[in-house]
């Protein structure tokens, strides 16, 4: 008798777990995104060392946008519908650098080609690609929480630590202006601190499916400074170690597919 009370216990306190129409839920959630990223040519900058501007290396002169954008997030969840974020990026483009020919110089002819070691045209894709790690927190505002507390909208805000490059791959014929160390004078490694707030729907099913997502708009203010001791670019007159400061303005859309883990309800239940 006692069995069967304890099974029948056991099961409606699953079927409570599970009620989440009226219960907010706490469960850690893993995440993973896709979306879009393009940066600001109005509110980024780039600043000499003695304050002054400096023309033509923002990453909105660099690169052209969109770029496609991949994520892997880890959220915990709290009932109060409090979140703690962590969030790694991804982003990359497809032979997307402005103005080559001119801010690499003498890599390309008079033609527009760089001549491999074969002396044929090699070939070569020169695209952005970069990372973040970030953290931070956020809360998801319930829209109609009689019907589902665990869904609304969401404001969140990271902070973390990027870096960004020029990418160049060649054909098969070998190109050594563009190659191992050489490659280094032109691919702009930057990295540094960022910022990104966001708002957006969150969305989480009532009956624990797989349609759990969030749907953001992002802002990523970067702050970044060169990684190398030597850097060329004939069309920003750059040509020896760049002191340059680096303030850059990313709009990224986003969605996010999200795979809640056990969780508890908010609400407290006994059984008689």
């Amino acid at each position: 008798m006692l069995l069967c009370v304890l099974a029948v216990a056991g099961n409606g306190d699953a079927m409570a777990q599970l009620d989440l129409k009226n219960d907010t839920l706490e469960c850690p959630i893993i995440g993973f995104s896709v979306g879009m990223m393009a940066p600001s040519n109005a509110l980024s900058k780039a600043t000499a060392a003695n304050g002054s501007a400096v023309e033509g290396l923002r990453m909105s002169d660099l690169y052209s946008a969109p770029w496609m954008n991949v994520g892997l997030d880890v959220i915990y969840k709290f009932k109060s519908n409090w979140l703690l974020m962590g969030e790694g990026n991804m982003w990359f483009a497809g032979n997307n650098l402005k103005n080559r020919t001119v801010r690499m110089g003498s890599v390309y002819t008079s033609e527009g080609l760089i001549i491999g070691s074969g002396g044929m045209d090699a070939t070569a894709t020169c695209s952005n690609r970069g990372f973040s790690i970030e953290a931070g927190g956020g809360r998801v505002f319930a829209l109609v929480p009689e019907k589902n507390p665990n869904s609304g909208i969401l404001a969140m805000m990271r902070a973390g630590y990027l870096r960004q490059q020029t990418i160049f791959m060649l054909n098969q014929d070998h190109a050594p202006q563009l190659e191992n160390d050489m490659a280094l004078l032109y691919d702009h490694q930057r990295h540094g601190f960022t910022l990104t707030e966001g708002v957006g729907f969150w969305y989480m099913n009532n009956k624990r499916t797989l349609m759990n997502l969030y749907v953001g708009l992002e802002v990523k203010q970067c702050w970044t400074w060169s990684t190398r001791d030597y850097v060329i670019d004939y069309s920003a007159g750059l040509q020896g170690k760049d002191r340059n400061r680096y303030f850059d303005w990313i709009w990224s859309l986003k969605i996010c597919w999200m795979f809640p883990l056990t969780g508890k309800a908010s609400h407290d239940y006994y059984f008689y």
